[in-house]
């Protein structure tokens, strides 16, 4: 427990540790967040194919 108070009141700046972590956290989150959006947009491309290729599919 006083080793979670210590770290609660520590005032020094972030050491590369620190900026590390951030960096890896911040760069899971793109990554996940390019590949939803690329499966979302080939879909939507797919989707759009379709319609071209047969305007009278159900979903055009």
């Amino acid at each position: 427990m006083n080793i979670l108070h210590n770290f609660i009141r520590e005032e020094e700046g972030a050491a590369a540790a620190e900026y590390a972590l951030i960096l890896a956290i911040i760069g899971s989150a793109i990554a996940v967040a390019a590949l939803l959006l690329g499966t979302n947009i080939g879909v939507a491309i797919t989707s759009a194919a379709t319609c071209v290729a047969n305007p009278s599919a159900a979903n055009c």
